[in-house]
């Protein structure tokens, strides 16, 4: 070894993920020893790199030479003497600490001393590994992200036992290979699981408190927010025994509610319903395709004639949509008389049951009358119309983002059997993607997002790590659109906190309490960034 740089890396652990880092290693021109337990677990790390190589010609991305060239440069062993003259070795075993220590124990007796050993571990600390070696000060953590082949975040940790130039030159050779290092403290789950994991793990409590179904808040999350994939098909793809040892990890270090496994989580592990891998998890699959009912029918029937009370830019919003629908607009009061829905669009609470009682005078029986106000109580808003029985909320994520918007159908327990599924007909007909929920506050998308922002937010404040690379572990580390600090700014601040409030009156828990960076800046008029 010259230099700062790496020349000779060692892999221990080639399952799915040890082996798509012994790729990553190999395509950038490094000469790889990857090191198994036994034989067959050695050939099936051989299996892994030749089938994802072997992909990347069949999809044009590889040449045939350049496969050979690849394969070449790794070189398999049982042995762990082979890893004696590796600059750098890192260990890819399964996540259980026990197994760590043992790999690593045996790294302290065949590296040299000036080698740096790393672990991929993705939720246990970094120190607690690296105390149990001879050599703390050259551990470092450094996290690929599955595939890594194709992932480009790698989230690089150093401990407050790691030597500055050990987590330098990893990050170095991480940005060497084509990926976006993040170099961050250790903290158990790091920036992308610690934030990711709340939010699936709140969506699996939410599911269990019967607030709405498994699908709808799939979808909603998807439609509504924009996500690659809903919280349980995620969970299912990462594996439920994964989801819960991250959790449990990242439970065990900070005691965060958010953080203590939902019991349905727990439950279907013990059963040992695991998700794709075992052909039931949240979703049964078959073939490895999750067996979802049909999508239904688009409603039938004309447009609606809609009343629209309120003016403001959510007012202005759903009057876009309904002429993109080709439907009626009416918003006065001498015109609601023959609307089949009525929709109040104010900007506040007060002036939102002023309106809708008003209109609640106005409309014939049988007319949906609906609160869009999502920050709170939509039972509050019905009792005051005098008619709650005709009363749903209905909330719209993110009205003007895409041509079929999502609508949240929240009924209350005063709402009539058969008007929130009017509603949603209703709805339907305007080209609306639906959904249904209770009478919660933030209906499903923003119960979910604003948690999972103020988490980002929080670890922003606390300085564990900046914006930059916050938002680069959940664009660049998750397939998220958008990172949260970006989100923060973009779905605005006053908004974050108004939803947070509401959210912590009804629960009061104290992880859905605002994070004072959140407040500070409303205070200021400032945005994040």
């Amino acid at each position: 070894m010259t230099g700062r740089s790496f020349s000779r890396v060692g892999v221990v652990g080639l399952g799915t993920m040890g082996a798509g880092i012994a790729e990553v290693l190999a395509r950038g021109g490094l000469a790889v020893v990857g090191v198994e337990v036994d034989r067959d677990a050695l050939e099936r790390g051989r299996g892994h790199l030749e089938t994802s190589t072997g992909r990347a010609v069949k999809r044009g991305r590889l040449s045939e030479e350049a496969q050979r060239e690849i394969l070449d440069r790794v070189t398999l062993s049982v042995d762990f003497a082979d890893l004696g003259d590796c600059d750098l070795v890192i260990e890819a075993v399964p996540e259980r600490l026990d197994l760590k220590r043992k790999v690593f124990a045996q790294l302290d007796r065949v590296c040299r001393d000036d080698a740096v050993l790393a672990t991929n571990t993705s939720s246990l600390p970094v120190t607690d590994i690296a105390a149990g070696t001879g050599r703390p000060a050259k551990v470092v953590g450094v996290h690929f992200f599955n595939p890594a082949p194709v992932m480009k975040l790698v989230e690089v940790i150093a401990t407050v036992l790691t030597e500055p130039d050990a987590a330098a030159r990893v990050a170095e050779l991480v940005k060497g290979l084509g990926k976006t290092p993040v170099s961050i403290g250790d903290r158990a789950g790091f920036v992308a699981n610690r934030l990711l994991f709340g939010y699936l793990n709140q969506a699996a409590a939410m599911l269990e408190s019967g607030h709405a179904t498994r699908d709808d808040i799939d979808s909603a999350m998807t439609a509504g927010a924009g996500l690659p994939m809903g919280p349980f098909t995620l969970m299912d793809l990462i594996g439920l025994d994964t989801c819960l040892q991250v959790l449990d990890a990242i439970y065990a270090e900070s005691r965060d509610r958010r953080h203590a496994a939902s019991p349905i989580l727990r439950e279907l592990v013990t059963a040992g319903l695991l998700g794709r891998k075992t052909g039931r998890g949240f979703y049964a699959y078959d073939g490895g395709k999750a067996a979802k009912p049909d999508a239904p029918d688009a409603p039938d029937g004309p447009p609606p004639v809609v009343g629209i009370v309120g003016v403001g830019p959510l007012a202005d919003a759903i009057r876009a949509l309904c002429d993109r629908a080709g439907t009626q607009v009416r918003d006065s009061a001498a015109e609601l008389a023959g609307c089949d829905l009525v929709i109040e669009a104010a900007e506040d609470a007060e002036a939102g049951r002023a309106l809708l009682s008003a209109a609640a005078q106005a409309v014939k029986p049988g007319t949906v009358l609906a609160v869009t106000f999502a920050d709170g109580s939509v039972i509050r808003q019905a009792m005051a119309t005098g008619r709650p029985a005709d009363v749903v909320g209905l909330h719209l994520p993110e009205p003007a983002a895409q041509a079929n918007p999502l609508a949240e159908i929240a009924a209350t327990v005063a709402t009539a059997p058969g008007v929130a599924d009017r509603a949603a007909d209703l709805a339907g007909r305007l080209g609306l993607t639906v959904v249904r929920c209770r009478d919660r506050a933030g209906f499903i998308v923003d119960a979910l997002r604003f948690p999972y922002l103020n988490d980002a937010a929080a670890m922003l404040g606390a300085g564990y790590a900046d914006a930059d690379s916050i938002d680069a572990a959940m664009t660049l580390g998750c397939g998220y659109p958008t990172g949260p600090i970006a989100d923060l700014d973009r779905l605005g601040l006053d908004r974050a906190v108004t939803v947070l409030r509401a959210l912590h009156t009804e629960t009061r828990d104290p992880a859905l309490a605002p994070a004072p960076l959140l407040v500070e800046h409303v205070t200021a008029g400032s945005p994040l960034r």
